[in-house]
């Protein structure tokens, strides 16, 4: 292996741990997942509707500027609808057509903070909207992810801030002989996704 698929490897392991980390937290703040359903204890909701922000208080502490700025932000949901039924209808079609596997929408959207009692509507509200307009743009970065891997999986020449999972499975830029060998291979190699 080379010194790139390495580093993914450790990546993933990584990651990886860093999710059971995560899991560990369920014991820490006492709840437990329950299929769909993120369950408390009778007493911990208690104490947390005891913490929650009251409403009015909420609203007469907010800050001018970001009442005023709110109508911009939920104003970006309306593109972020169209842009998670344009992908979805794509991915529907176009993945069947090429043999790609179908990104699991619901293993990208997760909206479940609006059970913590902690929390005020507004505030529910507010994280029900970040849950969806996230998890619409992890997915459709995923969906990108697998059509760039089947239609040019080539590495770019420049650096990039961040790239996806599939991305060191790409040929290296400028290598024109491999990308005519390994073409076909990388475009059906979709082994690391787990279903």
């Amino acid at each position: 292996m080379n010194k790139l698929q390495d580093l993914m490897l450790e990546i993933k392991q990584l990651e990886s741990e860093l999710m059971e980390e995560i899991q560990r937290k369920e014991e820490e703040f006492l709840y437990q997942i329950k299929g769909k359903k993120v369950v408390f204890d009778a007493e911990t909701k208690k104490i947390h509707k005891d913490l929650a922000t009251k409403l009015h208080s909420y609203i007469l502490n907010a800050s001018l500027l970001n009442v005023l700025t709110a109508p911009f932000i939920w104003y970006c949901l309306i593109p972020v609808v169209f842009l998670d039924a344009v992908v979805s209808l794509y991915q529907a079609v176009c993945f069947t057509v090429y043999g790609i596997p179908k990104v699991s929408r619901k293993d990208y959207i997760v909206i479940d903070r609006y059970s913590l009692s902690y929390l005020n509507s507004i505030e529910k509200l507010n994280c029900i909207f970040c849950g969806y307009f996230n998890g619409v743009i992890a997915y459709v970065q995923e969906i990108a992810a697998r059509t760039e891997q089947y239609w040019c999986p080539v590495k770019h020449a420049r650096k990039l801030a961040k790239t996806h999972a599939h991305y060191h499975k790409f040929m290296e830029y400028g290598d024109a002989e491999n990308y005519k060998k390994k073409l076909s291979e990388i475009r059906r190699n979709f082994s690391d996704i787990s279903d």
